[in-house]
């Protein structure tokens, strides 16, 4: 069912800027700033040999992003993200394990436009969790 680390998300102020460090410093590959508006959050990828670091920062005043930059000033990581074969098989199964999908449980198409979840952090240790149709 759990496939492959798509991403790490770190919440920033900045997300063009956190993402140049990862260029300059380790060679990465770094993609233009995306506006997500859905989502409430602009997004810039770094893409490593084995996985990708997604930056995210905070599009309008009711963004996620927002109140996660309150709680951590400094920003820090929000989130990891997991490729899942079908994401709604995926999903069933989670609620039927006692998992809590937020939202609506409706997968909205992400960054990669793919269908995307969002599972509640306290049932995976505190970790909030994507999973992202592979």
């Amino acid at each position: 069912m759990l496939g492959r680390l798509n991403h790490v998300a770190i919440a920033t102020k900045d997300a063009v800027k956190a993402a140049k460090i990862y260029g300059a410093a380790f060679g990465a590959q770094i993609s233009e700033a995306v506006a997500l508006p859905e989502h409430g959050v602009t997004t810039v990828f770094a893409t490593l040999p084995n996985t990708k670091i997604e930056f995210i920062e905070p599009l309008g005043e009711a963004s996620p992003i927002a109140k996660f930059l309150e709680r951590n000033a400094d920003g820090g990581i929000h989130h990891v993200c997991y490729e899942v074969v079908d994401i709604i098989a995926s999903r069933d199964t989670l609620v039927k394990e006692g998992a809590r999908v937020l939202g609506d449980g409706v997968p909205k198409i992400g960054a990669h436009g793919k269908p995307v979840l969002f599972l509640h952090p306290k049932d995976f240790s505190g970790a909030l969790v994507e999973i992202e149709q592979a």
